[in-house]
């Protein structure tokens, strides 16, 4: 039997763009959203794993480059993190958030030698751990600018009874800060029984037993669980101390 990896072929290419007009045409007959938009991001997402595909190639080689990809990893998703909870000019605070999640977890893994510390183990895992930081940063900071702008009254009594204004803007948004958890919740909780996510699928399509597959996908959604729940504890605090706010546009 082989090894089971998926063959790149020209009908894998082809299925891809098929599967993309499809997508883009059910957005433009429901008219939930732009077409072009989609086709867009089908277009982007091929020539950046392309591109990134031969970068890592090179990269990998040498640590300081290592460091660098990594680092231009972490300021993409501050960027678009903040940018997906305001267009003011407060939008850099979102790195603070990431930077908590991931920075802990990593520095864990190192220490302890629980992964490879090489290019080709650091670049996805590190990535993945980032990428998971920053939804969970614009899940959360969306949601409890859009609760302290929908309660504005609230907050405003509470600081007519006295209290400051970090703890009056805590007491509102603190209940829904734990909705930006939920997709990484159900995620672990479903992996095997709805979903089979990427690194588990990776190691088994490259040849990995189960058991080492079933382990490394385990360390991977605990550990986002983690860097998400750290994220989101800070995004309470720059959020409720008035650091990353909603701008005129975005009210």
């Amino acid at each position: 039997m082989g090894s089971g990896s998926i063959p790149v072929t020209p009908v894998l290419g082809g299925v891809v763009v098929l599967l993309l007009v499809v997508a883009a045409v059910v957005v433009r007959l429901g008219g939930f959203a732009r077409y072009r938009a989609v086709l867009a991001a089908g277009a982007r997402g091929a020539v950046q794993l392309l591109a990134v595909s031969l970068i890592i190639t090179q990269v990998v080689r040498w640590a300081w480059l290592v460091v660098l990809f990594v680092l231009l990893m972490f300021a993409i998703a501050a960027r678009t993190a903040g940018r997906r909870i305001t267009t003011g000019g407060g939008w850099w605070w979102a790195a603070v958030p990431i930077g908590a999640g991931v920075a802990p977890v990593v520095a864990l893994l190192l220490v302890t030698g629980a992964v490879p510390v090489t290019g080709l183990v650091l670049i996805p895992l590190v990535g993945q751990l980032i990428g998971g930081a920053l939804t969970a940063t614009a899940l959360a900071g969306r949601r409890l600018l859009d609760e302290l702008a929908h309660r504005r009254g609230e907050v405003e009594a509470a600081l007519a009874l006295g209290m400051v204004e970090r703890d009056a803007r805590l007491e509102i948004v603190r209940p829904v800060a734990g909705t930006a958890l939920v997709p990484a919740l159900d995620q672990t909780r479903t992996v095997g029984l709805v979903t089979l996510p990427g690194a588990f699928v990776g190691m088994l399509l490259g040849g990995a037993g189960p058991v080492q597959a079933g382990a490394v996908q385990l360390f991977v959604l605990v550990g986002l669980l983690a860097v998400e729940a750290l994220a989101i504890q800070v995004v309470l605090e720059v959020v409720s101390r008035g650091l990353l706010v909603r701008s005129a546009v975005d009210s």
